[in-house]
């Protein structure tokens, strides 16, 4: 007899209510395979981009949207070694996080910390992937050196910090309220955090000093800040992009918003970053095809300097797996309401 498992899909384009909550078939796990009964769900800006029909490639609606779950160990199919029933884990998925169960192959599923609860394991894999590539995998990062994380408040700047402080950089941030600026330098440790919401560009240059500059910028935003963190980089710096909030100002698609948006992000020809020395590297973790085993070593890493409390995932808030409590979690995101990671958890 078929499985059937509760799910939270996106059947088509709109705002948050359009999402629906619905049973879905669980499919018996295969060679390779592990299911994984969910504990918590982390939910990420992209989840919104794919709600609102500005993602680049879903699957086909209806579909079921999260990248990353936490939970136990239910079955495991032929052929899996090292996971066993009762196992806590946590998996990184290409979709069907928003769902009571997962049926995922054992190479995307990780062991955690101890020290870490579900709902705190369910809110590293995306955000601190993100960073840890963003920082360390697009070129060397050497101590001393000055990066920029915009959004330093959300679920990757809260990586993005940690990690560059623990590596002996020196960081600076922008985000959108004086709490949250406060937190990104009392909390996490940043040199200074500026007003994402004003004119940034020249606080953070009179910061830098009349020779400093950046080596890296941190860019989920695109439009006016991709070109003043282009204007700011030292000679063999780099923008890492991965982002584009400037088109989602809003609950529903707006194609005249994410136009102007698209437009005011620079186009770089090659001879452009020549005689400045500057570089620009894009990021995204669902597309690194034969490196995706950098991912492996990468989290590996990440709960190891998690067990030794050299960083931490920060959880701002989380609301029910259902339907009800998955519109809750998108309204405070695109409400820039959150500090840190938003989770979803199940009963």
């Amino acid at each position: 007899m078929s499985l059937l498992t509760r799910a939270i899909q996106i059947p088509r384009y709109g705002p948050p209510e359009v999402l629906v909550e619905r049973e879905v078939p669980l499919p018996e796990p295969g060679p390779g395979q592990v299911h994984l009964s969910v504990k918590a769900v982390g939910v990420n800006f992209a989840d919104l981009a794919q709600r609102m029909g500005l993602y680049g490639a879903v699957p086909p609606r209806p579909y079921t949207p999260g990248f990353e779950a936490s939970g136990v160990v239910e079955r495991v199919g032929p052929g899996v070694k090292g996971w066993k029933e009762g196992d806590p884990a946590v998996a990184l998925l290409r979709f069907g996080g928003y769902a009571q169960d997962v049926v995922v192959p054992d190479s995307q599923l990780f062991p955690y910390p101890a020290s870490l609860t579900a709902q705190e394991a369910a809110a590293v894999p995306v955000v601190f992937l993100t960073a840890w590539v963003c920082l360390f995998e697009t070129g060397p990062v050497r101590p001393g050196e000055t990066v920029l994380v915009l959004g330093a408040a959300g679920g990757v700047g809260t990586a993005a910090v940690q990690l560059s402080r623990a590596h002996g950089l020196r960081v600076f941030g922008t985000a959108g309220t004086p709490t949250k600026r406060e937190f990104v330098v009392q909390a996490l440790g940043a040199e200074a955090c500026f007003d994402s919401r004003r004119e940034w560009e020249a606080p953070l240059r009179k910061a830098l000093g009349p020779l400093g500059g950046l080596d890296i910028a941190l860019d989920p935003v695109g439009g006016s800040a991709t070109r003043a963190c282009l204007r700011l980089l030292n000679p063999l710096g780099r923008v890492v992009f991965y982002g584009l909030s400037q088109a989602m100002p809003g609950l529903n698609r707006k194609w005249l918003q994410a136009a102007l948006a698209w437009l005011r992000t620079p186009r770089i020809h090659p001879l452009d970053l020549v005689v400045p020395n500057r570089g620009i590297f894009g990021v995204h973790l669902l597309h690194l095809g034969k490196k995706e085993s950098v991912l492996r070593a990468a989290l590996s890493e990440i709960f190891q300097g998690m067990a030794e409390g050299r960083w931490r995932p920060i959880l701002d808030r989380t609301f029910p797996l259902s339907r009800d409590g998955a519109v809750a979690a998108h309204h405070h995101l695109h409400a820039r309401g959150n500090l840190g990671k938003v989770v979803l958890v199940a009963d």
